[in-house]
């Protein structure tokens, strides 16, 4: 295996691949779209953000972007977990913020499908 190339932009540095190469490590994962994560909360008049609706609104962007980057749907993720696909699909949408033992689970289930458990 070669040594990649790489790039400094906006002092980060970035590994240089043939776009053939990046095609493929990206098959069959889609994107997450800006527009496909939940918005975060207007601010309040001194700048800050409701507490409890932005931290929802982190978590669901949190699981959202894992799950897919795992290939799961929400019902896979849901199975996984041990949880109704209704409680995810909540959780997500940012409507409901998960208690500790549903959090762990959806959290292990997200570590378990990475390691390709």
């Amino acid at each position: 295996m070669s040594t990649p190339q790489t790039v400094l932009l906006g002092g980060r540095r970035y590994a240089v691949v043939p776009l053939d190469d990046y095609k493929r490590l990206l098959r069959g994962v889609k994107p997450v779209d800006e527009a496909d994560l939940p918005p975060m909360p207007e601010p309040l008049a001194d700048g800050n953000y409701p507490a409890v609706q932005a931290a929802r609104v982190v978590i669901a962007r949190e699981i959202i972007t894992r799950r897919n980057a795992a290939r799961l749907s929400q019902a896979d993720l849901a199975r996984k977990a041990g949880i109704r696909p209704e409680t995810l699909n909540r959780i997500e949408k940012a409507k409901v913020s998960p208690d500790i033992a549903t959090g762990d689970k959806i959290f292990a289930a997200l570590d378990a499908a990475e390691k390709g458990k």
